[in-house]
């Protein structure tokens, strides 16, 4: 099975920094309005997916987090910028596609995971909150630093 290769390509990516969105308009005729919060607890950085699948961290407290910048990369995907300063990630066309296509449910399976791990989607309730859950590389998952 392959993970993402190229089979969307984006017309338009544009921030909408009051709404905390990425929204996505691609070839297809489909249009995404990605949250800010789901491209960060998704974001495909080691620091957040770990190194296989069992070590993925679980990133609490970013309901408020915003979008900086995007930056292209190359012809096929683009880093985006947070303003926790998470940096990172490498989001393809094909992972924006498939973030877009099943927000609701990536959201809902997140949220899910909070609450059993007892952390929360807002900084505030976190601040006293054991460290993020379960990274077998040690990232920690907190915007700083590096994985490996």
């Amino acid at each position: 099975m392959t993970q993402f290769g190229s089979r969307h390509t984006p017309e338009r990516i544009t921030v909408r920094k009051a709404e905390k969105v990425l929204a996505v308009a691609f070839d297809d005729g489909k249009t995404f309005e990605i949250p800010a919060e789901l491209l960060r607890v998704e974001s495909p950085s080691a620091e957040v997916q770990g190194h296989s699948p069992d070590e993925k961290t679980l990133v609490a407290g970013r309901s408020n987090v915003g979008i900086v910048a995007v930056e292209a990369v190359g012809n096929y995907a683009v880093k985006i910028v947070f303003d926790d300063l998470h940096d990172s990630g490498i989001y393809t066309w094909d992972y924006l596609y498939h973030l877009g296509a099943n927000g609701d449910r990536l959201m809902a399976e997140y949220v899910a995971a909070l609450d059993a791990a007892g952390l929360s989607r807002h900084p505030n309730a976190t601040s006293d909150a054991p460290a993020a859950a379960k990274s077998g590389c040690g990232c920690g998952g907190g915007g700083k630093g590096g994985c490996g």
